[in-house]
C-alpha cells in the first residue's frame, strides 16, 4: 500500500500568475528513496510542501486536487498532526533553527512526540552522532557555520523517526564529505527501516547513484516518472546539464596586479577556539581562486577579512580598490519591494544597469518580481547580480552556486570566466566540479590553516601523466 498518493494536485501561491504545481500526480511507497530535479523555480519544493502539509496550510493560495499521506488527508490534516510520520529539512536552517543550544534544538522535536527527557536526549544524541555532528551537542547555534547548522538540522529530522523523509536541498551547505555521508545515511535508512525519502537537490551526481527513482518538474508539470536507470538515459536526452560532468575552461591569462593581500592573518570568535592562524593569501586581477574546506575550516570567515567585514585579531590585509561579497544566504538580506530595486539600491538607483546585470544572470523580465516570491535558486541569482553590478575590483562568493541549477551555475562559470580579467575572485564553495571548472587555483583550509592547492595548468600535468 503507498505511504504517500498524490492526485492531480494543482497550487497556485497567493497572488501569482502561475501555477507552482499543475495536474501533478504520483505514489510513494516505503523504502523508496525518491529524487527530484528541476530547473530553480520549477517547483520542486512545493511540492516537498505539499507532502509535509505546509501547502496550503501554513502558505495559503489556490489549492486543487488531493494529498494523502499515510492515509491522512493533508486538506483536513494540518501539518502538526502529520509531524510523527513527516520530517522535513528546508534549504535554509537558519529559518528552521529554534532554539540557541543544539541540545535543546535536536530534543525538542522528539519530547514533542511524548518521550521521557532522557529517552529524548539519547535519541537527539544518536541523530547527532549518525551525522557527524556530535561535537556539537553543547554548542550555541549561534557560533555554528551554516553547514553545521544544516548538520542539526538533519538531526533533529532524523531524532523524530518518521515514515516519510523530505529534504529539500539538505547538502546545499555541506562539504564533499558531509554531503556524502548524509545521502549514504538517508538511502540506508530507507533500505533498512522502509523510510521514504524525497530529496531536492541541485548537485545531482551521487543521489542519482543512489536513489531508486527520479521526479523531473518543468514549470510546475512532472514530466518525468521513471526508476533511475531510465531516467538517466532520459535526462541524457533531454536535461543533459544534470548528468554530465562540467568541461574546464580554459586557463585565463597570467593574473595581473595584487588586489588583495592577506598576511599571517589569524581571527577568534571566542579567545579560547581561533578559527584562522597565520593564514597568507593573495589574490590577483584576472584570477578565480576557489576556497575549498570541510565545514566550520574558516572559509566564510578568511572571505569576509579579505573584503573588510570583519577586522584580523594579528596580520594584516591589504587591498587595491573595492570589494564586494555575496553571502551564503542573500535572501537574509532582501531590502526592496522589487527585483529591479534590489540590484540598483547599490549603484545609485542606476536602473539600466540594474536590468542589464538581471539579464545577465537569467532573471530577465523579473524586474518587477517580489524577491520574496522567487524560488531560492532564483533569489540567488538576485544577490549575484546585485553584487557584479557593483562591478568590484575584489569579489567574493561564498557558495555563490547554492540552490542554482545546473544550467544556470554553466551560465555563472562561462560569465565568471568571460569577466574574470576585470577584477580578482575568490570563490568559496562546496560545489568540487564547479570549482574544477572554472578556478585558476583551488587552496584549501584545515584546522585553521591554509593548504595550498594546485593550479590549473599544474592539475593538467597531473592528470596527462596519470592518463
Amino acid at each position: 500500500m503507498a505511504l504517500a498518493r498524490i492526485d492531480r494536485l494543482s497550487f497556485r501561491y497567493p497572488d501569482a500568475c502561475s501555477p507552482a504545481l499543475e495536474q501533478v500526480s504520483l505514489e510513494l511507497e516505503p523504502g523508496e528513496f525518491v529524487l527530484v530535479l528541476g530547473s530553480s523555480g520549477a517547483g520542486k519544493s512545493t511540492l516537498l510542501r505539499a507532502l509535509a502539509g505546509l501547502v496550503p496550510h501554513f502558505h495559503g493560495g489556490h489549492f486543487a486536487g488531493s494529498v494523502t499521506v499515510a492515509g491522512r488527508d493533508t486538506r483536513s490534516s494540518s501539518p502538526a498532526e502529520l509531524a510523527g510520520t513527516v520530517a522535513s529539512i528546508f534549504q535554509d536552517p537558519e529559518d528552521q533553527i529554534v532554539f540557541a543550544a543544539v541540545a535543546n534544538e535536536v530534543v525538542f522535536g522528539v519530547e514533542n512526540l511524548g518521550l521521557d527527557s532522557r529517552e529524548a536526549a539519547l535519541r537527539a544524541l544518536a541523530a547527532l552522532r549518525s551525522v557527524g555532528a556530535e561535537p556539537l551537542y553543547a554548542r550555541e547555534a549561534a557560533d555554528l557555520s551554516g553547514g553545521e547548522l544544516q548538520r542539526v538540522c538533519l538531526a533533529s529530522a532524523l531524532a523524530l523517526e518518521p515514515e516519510l523523509l523530505l529534504c529539500d536541498e539538505p547538502t546545499s551547505q555541506l562539504d564533499p564529505e558531509g554531503a556524502a555521508s548524509f545521502l549514504h545515511l538517508v538511502a540506508r535508512l530507507a533500505r533498512e527501516r522502509g523510510l521514504a525519502v524525497v530529496l531536492s537537490e541541485q548537485r545531482p551526481a551521487l543521489p542519482l547513484e543512489l536513489c531508486d527513482r527520479v521526479l523531473f518538474l518543468e514549470r510546475g508539470r512532472l514530466v518525468l516518472d521513471a526508476t533511475r536507470d531510465e531516467a538517466v538515459s532520459w535526462l541524457s536526452r533531454n536535461a543533459p546539464s544534470f548528468v554530465e560532468t562540467p568541461s574546464r575552461l580554459s586557463t585565463n591569462s597570467t593574473p595581473g596586479e595584487l588586489v588583495c593581500s592577506l598576511e599571517n592573518v589569524s581571527y577568534a570568535y571566542r579567545s579560547d577556539a581561533p578559527v584562522l592562524e597565520n593564514v597568507s593569501l593573495d589574490l590577483r586581477r584576472g584570477e578565480i581562486v576557489a576556497l575549498a574546506g570541510l565545514n566550520g575550516s574558516g572559509k566564510t570567515t578568511l572571505a569576509k577579512l579579505a573584503c573588510g567585514l570583519l577586522e584580523t585579531d594579528t596580520g594584516r590585509v591589504e587591498r587595491d580598490g573595492e570589494a564586494s561579497y555575496l553571502s551564503q544566504d542573500p535572501g537574509r538580506y532582501v531590502v526592496c519591494e522589487r527585483a529591479l530595486e534590489e540590484v540598483a539600491l547599490a549603484i545609485d538607483g542606476d536602473r539600466a544597469r540594474a536590468a542589464r546585470y538581471l539579464a545577465e544572470v537569467g532573471l530577465a523580465g523579473y524586474e518587477s518580481r517580489h524577491p520574496r516570491d522567487l524560488s531560492s535558486g532564483e533569489r540567488e541569482r538576485l544577490a549575484l547580480a546585485a553584487v557584479l553590478a557593483t562591478e568590484p575590483d575584489l569579489l567574493v562568493l561564498d557558495e555563490p552556486t547554492r540552490g542554482v541549477d545546473p544550467a544556470r551555475k554553466a551560465e555563472l562559470r562561462t560569465f565568471l570566466h568571460e569577466r574574470s580579467a576585470d577584477r580578482a575572485t575568490l570563490l568559496v564553495t562546496h560545489d568540487t566540479a564547479f570549482a574544477d571548472a572554472v578556478a585558476d587555483r583551488v587552496v584549501r583550509l584545515e584546522s585553521g590553516g591554509l593548504v595550498p592547492g594546485l593550479d590549473r595548468d599544474a592539475r593538467k600535468e597531473e592528470e596527462a601523466l596519470l592518463a
